[in-house]
């Protein structure tokens, strides 16, 4: 009877706590409506919170991680607002939202949700795409549109607050048809921006200090469909939109060259967009951007995905120099397994060498896909069949008392 007892028991703990922590589902976190088409995410000011915006109604929802459901926190078309792209919080609490095909830009006071400053851009055509801040509170904006990027001034409400910072007529940023400027992103130092141009795959360093702009030399690399980007010291992610792929690159000093270490693939991901890191996970936004375009249904509810931070540490990255960057070997497919396990394939160093196995070719932080996944595996594996032996041998034992009693 103990024998039977203990194995019971067994089981219940590997179902609850194995299960559990090796094949848990991922972190969804619900946005309300039937036509939401999420883009942007940022960051709130406290604990686990995250802002949400619409491009179809220009809604803004407020989440936290310990909440399975958003909320509506500023509702769509007030203020002029019906399309919400990129959107940041800076330490103050203030959001600043990307307003897309409206041209238009606006800052809210986070505590009393009240407009504090709403610009237009003047420009057509117009699609405001992204904002980041720089530390010193400036908020700068991409169009994807029009060759400009805007900058708001820390002081929203001082007189020529709003500018267009830089006329990119001219400059390395070439536009095309499509989508151009996308993504946005500030150093910690203050130095420089980052940006992406989806339509061409190439990434761009701009001198805030000069307004220079020279475009980071990638190795042969792209990064097309290139949409949010995160800045983490010398690592830079960038979320692939279409290509549903996060990848993770690893820069120089200078910020002048950049190499790709490891793409990271999800089978939740549905067109993300971007990504916020809050608390310990990154919030990828669903977007399902590529339905709306098409006219197709969208899959209900829309999801925020909750994925663990993957790693900022890789080796050191030369700066610029006048002699031809080093090459970087073609980036290896990055193939996820079913949920949880995100599977980060890193990219080998020039020349070529066969990708590392285990723990080693993963990011800390992120499920091991290797031979440490696989022995994990095999170890559930085993612990699942001695309990059963163990159900099996005290239901005989079980059973033998009570013929002998009959």
């Amino acid at each position: 009877m103990r024998t039977l007892r203990l194995g019971i028991l067994l089981v219940v703990a590997i179902l609850t706590f194995g299960i559990g922590g090796a094949l848990a589902a991922t972190d969804r976190y619900i946005l309300p409506g039937d036509t939401v088409f999420p883009e942007g995410i940022a960051a709130g000011t406290q604990p686990g919170e995250f802002f949400v915006g619409s491009t179809t109604s220009g809604a803004v929802y407020r989440g936290t991680t310990d909440t399975p459901t958003a909320t509506v926190f500023l509702p769509g078309g007030a203020d002029g607002r019906t399309d919400v792209r990129g959107l940041k919080v800076d330490k103050g609490g203030r959001i600043f939202l990307a307003g897309g095909s409206t041209g238009q830009v606006f800052v809210y006071d986070g505590a009393t949700k009240g407009l504090l400053a709403k610009f237009a851009t003047g420009l057509t055509p117009s699609f405001v795409n992204d904002v980041t801040i720089a530390p010193n509170g400036d908020a700068y904006f991409t169009d994807s549109n029009s060759p400009a990027i805007y900058r708001i001034a820390a002081d929203v409400t001082a007189p020529n607050a709003f500018s267009r910072w830089s006329d990119l007529a001219g400059s390395p940023i070439v536009y095309g048809q499509g989508f151009n400027l996308n993504g946005i992103a500030a150093s910690a130092d203050g130095k420089y921006l980052v940006v992406v141009q989806s339509n061409t795959g190439k990434l761009f360093r701009v001198t805030i200090a000069t307004k220079a702009i020279s475009e980071i030399d990638l190795g042969g690399q792209s990064v097309m469909a290139g949409d949010g980007l995160l800045i983490d010291g010398q690592t830079l992610w960038v979320m692939r939109n279409a290509a549903a792929t996060l990848v993770t690159l690893q820069l120089s000093n200078d910020f002048g060259t950049a190499k790709v270490v490891t793409t990271t693939t999800d089978p939740d991901f549905d067109f993300p967009t971007t990504f916020a890191r809050v608390g310990e996970k990154i919030l990828v936004v669903n977007s399902q951007l590529n339905k709306r375009t098409a006219n197709q249904p969208p899959t209900l509810p829309f999801v925020i995905v909750g994925l663990p931070i993957p790693s900022t540490t890789s080796s050191p990255v030369p700066s610029t120099a006048p002699s031809a960057a080093p090459s970087v070997a073609p980036t290896a497919t990055a193939t996820v397994a079913p949920r949880p396990t995100a599977t980060l394939t890193p990219t080998p160093a020039a020349p070529p060498s066969p990708p590392a196995t285990g723990s080693g070719g993963n990011l800390p932080g992120l499920p091991n896909t290797g031979a440490g996944a696989e022995q994990t595996g095999g170890s559930f594996i085993a612990a699942i069949v001695a309990a059963i032996a163990m159900l099996t041998l005290g239901t005989i034992g079980l059973v033998r008392r009570r013929n002998r009693r009959a």
